[in-house]
């Protein structure tokens, strides 16, 4: 099926499902979600949904924010507190159910506060497939609605149209919560999240003004030991390993590690 009808099929099912409120992380799967209702439905009868805690790094909001004002949607950013969850915070496997149990629950009264009957994620055909995610069960529990899903669209799929629409976010590395670079059973708390943020950060602003931006990029948890997740080519560079070192210390981490990104790669650890 060529990516045209494909993004053809996307906002008729959009049309189906009439006004709706949008789960909204800003990453590339929700980010296609909202420009397909707000394609199919306009603006005025869409609404984006950012849950925003402690587990959503601060430059990710304000991507957000910035999209759904580029479409011309409102944009509504509600606290959410799934840390107040002793079995969210205590970190096991099944983390990601009670985060989105808490963060659905919230987007679900959000939208009825403003006259919505449905709420859309941006869960697609992929991630259904994987065993690693808890979360979509809690989805399917509250019966929020995976247009994407519903469609069997792939990641490439979803890259595909977004790029079709010109979106920005259609080439967006993959950027999921903080709390999934906290390695399982190390309990999650503010502190332990900023401090994965403040690493990420530093060590992404290193790499940029250094000429070696890493497209894929994470600093995984470990306890006291961060570990900086690089692309291949950038992990035995000469100066990088000693610098990030520093950086990540400074950060906060006793300890430092570093290591070639892999995708999900604490579900194996």
């Amino acid at each position: 099926m060529d990516t045209g009808t494909t993004a053809a099929r996307l906002v008729a099912h959009l049309t189906g499902i009439g006004p709706v409120a949008v789960a909204f992380s800003g990453g590339v799967d929700s980010a296609l979600v909202l420009a397909a209702a707000a394609r199919a439905l306009g603006p005025d009868a869409v609404l984006a949904v950012t849950a925003d805690s402690a587990s959503l790094a601060a430059v990710e909001l304000a991507a957000a924010v910035a999209f759904a004002e580029g479409l011309g949607v409102r944009h509504v950013t509600p606290g959410t507190a799934e840390l107040d969850n002793p079995a969210y915070a205590a970190n096991g496997r099944d983390r990601c159910y009670f985060c989105k149990s808490t963060v659905l629950d919230t987007i679900t009264a959000v939208a009825r506060e403003h006259g919505l009957a449905s709420v859309a994620t941006g869960v697609n055909a992929d991630d259904a497939r994987d065993p690693f995610r808890p979360g979509i069960r809690a989805g399917d529990e509250i019966g929020v609605r995976t247009p994407l899903r519903d469609l069997g669209m792939t990641k490439a799929d979803v890259r595909a149209v977004s790029r079709h629409w010109a979106l920005s976010t259609w080439d967006k590395p993959a950027m999921p919560c903080l709390a999934s670079r906290v390695r399982y059973g190390v309990a999650i708390t503010p502190s332990r999240l900023a401090r994965v943020e403040r690493a990420e950060a530093a060590v992404r602003a290193w790499l940029v003004s250094a000429g070696t931006p890493s497209w894929d990029l994470r600093v995984r948890d470990l306890g006291d030991v961060g570990r900086v997740e690089l692309d291949p080519d950038l992990v035995d560079r000469p100066g990088i390993g000693p610098a990030l070192t520093e950086v990540v210390r400074a950060a906060g981490f006793e300890g430092v590690e570093l290591a070639v990104f892999r995708s999900g790669v604490l579900n194996h650890e």
